[in-house]
């Protein structure tokens, strides 16, 4: 099961690619800064990023993977290849699921540790900019693996000429997903600073989950990819939608607690101060 783990996780190291990096970090600075981070003086938020770039990767290809090769196994010892295919959409639904469920757990991690670092008492407006910091540290690096991939493959201007929308399908399908790791997240964070981690926990992988569930219906020739797509692009405007109404309904102070000054953080800047 664990044959295929460490080449994934090489791989998503191979073929740089500046211009293929910069676009996905384009894309993910547009998404967070829809959740107005403060700019100044959260340096730890960059760690956040960072540190949810990696656990996740290590999550994927070390946990996610493994777990999803034995459910394949023990899949085709309980059924033959006629009836697997002929059910895919049915047999399909583990995998997916336990891809929302190990990437949105990988991605708590390091918001669990700030929340735990705050005494457990941050409010949701915290949460959702932690959540959208880890969201986007790991989006944006799948981003760039799937970029790199793309340009590896022979991409240029010139495919766009020959093949019109399809030939940036990848790069569309990524501005989006990106979008949703961020959603996701935030959602996670929201619940988390809110008392009911568990709960806004399996909302994410679930969204998560049915975003990437839109593949397994292409496969089983039940959508189109254009259909695949347009799937993506709801399922993360919406959660993005949903998350920044909670974001921005004003529900508690963004820095509630005296966080920063548990942290040894500094001054706080005004929008993100403990009210007095």
């Amino acid at each position: 099961m664990f044959a295929e783990s460490l080449p994934l996780f090489v791989n998503w190291f191979a073929n740089p690619n500046f211009v293929a990096m910069g676009l996905a970090i384009g894309f993910g600075l547009f998404w967070y800064a829809l959740y107005r981070p403060p700019l100044t003086g959260y340096g730890f938020l960059w760690g956040v990023m960072a540190v949810s770039a990696i656990l996740t990767l290590l999550a994927v290809a070390f946990i996610q993977v493994p777990l999803q090769i034995l459910t394949q196994q023990l899949t085709g010892m309980a059924f033959d290849q006629a009836t697997i295919v002929k059910w895919l959409f049915f047999f399909g639904l583990p995998l997916m699921l336990l891809s929302g469920l190990v990437q949105e757990g990988a991605k708590m991690l390091p918001m669990v540790f700030i929340w735990q670092r705050a005494e457990r008492n941050i409010s949701p407006v915290v949460g959702i900019v932690l959540g959208a910091a880890a969201g986007a540290g790991f989006g944006i690096f799948e981003a760039m693996w799937a970029h790199n991939q793309v340009f590896a493959a022979g991409f240029t201007w010139a495919s766009v000429e020959a093949g019109g929308f399809p030939a940036i399908i990848p790069f569309w399908e990524r501005f989006f997903t990106i979008a949703g790791h961020i959603a996701f997240s935030a959602l996670a964070g929201y619940g988390l600073a809110k008392g009911r981690g568990w709960l806004f926990f399996l909302i994410a992988a679930g969204l998560h989950s049915l975003m990437n569930y839109s593949v397994i219906l292409l496969q089983a020739q039940l959508i189109t990819m254009m259909a695949v797509e347009m799937l993506v692009a709801a399922v993360t405007v919406g959660a993005t939608a949903w998350v920044l109404f909670l974001r921005y309904r004003g529900d508690g102070a963004p820095w509630s607690g005296g966080y920063r000054r548990r942290l040894h953080l500094g001054k706080e800047p005004s929008e993100y101060a403990k009210p007095q």
